[in-house]
């Protein structure tokens, strides 16, 4: 009987000395799977911050080629915005943007100013810009050649009131009184009156490859969702409107009528709406007042109930 007991009292030891071996191993290896997995973890970790840092030079990449698309061809210079000097480099492109503005003026071989654009017009801020008591930021404008005559003014392409800068690349000798009171004045106030334009573009011709002084000017501009075209030639307007019989005080006559409005005869363009040059060009005298048939198709600016005033 003590044998028996001491017999069953030993394999109790070991059994359970076997117990606590197998159990150690089993809390190793559940460890050790812990682990592993936490290191998966960390690894989709990294790829993925991997991919998130691959993608981000792709974004910024874009404005880049844009503007080296737009560029190509042209020498990319920076003129100082008050720089006198009317001399312009040839086949260079200059921002004349006031300040953070980008207004991108451009030349074509002989030194002319061909074509400028801004993406949107972002007017002068007298608030927070050093804007003088003349209301510009310049003392006085480039001396490009031309410009030196009682009925030439230094023209600004893009006016100081909506950003523009005072070198060459912005201005042009342009009529006194189209600069003034004329087409280019209606188009200034017009993006004023609306708090800026956007998609902006100025085609600027000349007569020949010799002068500074151009023959005419086409601006486009997307005014609160609307496309305005102006084309309008560098002269006078006021001497334009004498030579067709108009004195600039006389109105168009308001009988004169057009019951079922066709304006195909005067609309040459065909786009809807009749400028004052295609009104004109059809025999009517300016002013066209509210009351007049034609009225409706064309732009009054100012809202004071004329157009070509």
């Amino acid at each position: 009987m003590k044998k028996n007991y001491i017999i069953l009292l030993l394999t109790t030891i070991f059994m359970v000395g076997c117990t606590n071996v197998e159990d150690a191993p089993i809390t190793d290896k559940e460890t050790d799977s812990q682990e592993v997995s936490t290191g998966n973890t960390n690894e989709n970790s990294e790829k993925e911050e991997t991919t998130t840092v691959v993608d981000e030079p792709v974004v910024e990449e874009k404005p880049t080629q844009s503007n080296e698309e737009m560029f190509s061809g042209y020498k990319l210079i920076e003129v100082d915005g008050g720089d006198l000097s009317g001399y312009r480099e040839p086949n260079v492109v200059v921002d004349i943007g006031y300040g953070d503005r980008e207004y991108w003026a451009f030349t074509n071989e002989y030194g002319q100013l061909v074509r400028v654009i801004a993406e949107e017009i972002i007017l002068q801020d007298d608030r927070s810009e050093p804007v003088l008591s003349s209301g510009r930021y310049y003392s006085d404008e480039a001396k490009v050649p031309g410009v030196v005559s009682d009925v030439i003014d230094e023209g600004h392409v893009i006016a100081d009131s909506l950003g523009g800068v005072s070198n060459a690349y912005n201005i042009t000798p342009q009529d006194s009184t189209l600069n003034r009171h004329g087409d280019q004045a209606y188009m200034e106030k017009s993006i004023l009156t609306a708090g800026g334009a956007t998609n902006f573009e100025a085609i600027i011709t000349y007569p020949n490859n010799q002068t500074q002084i151009p023959s005419s000017y086409q601006y486009t501009y997307t005014l609160m969702g609307n496309e305005i075209i102006d084309t309008f030639d560098n002269v006078n307007p006021d001497a334009i409107n004498q030579s067709l019989g108009s004195t600039g005080s006389e109105p168009s006559d308001s009988t004169s009528s057009n019951t079922d409005g066709d304006i195909s005869s005067v609309d040459t363009n065909g786009n809807g709406q009749v400028t004052i040059k295609e009104a004109k060009a059809a025999g009517f005298s300016m002013p066209i007042t509210s009351d007049h048939w034609l009225y409706p198709y064309m732009d009054d600016r100012d809202g004071d109930g004329m157009v070509g005033e």
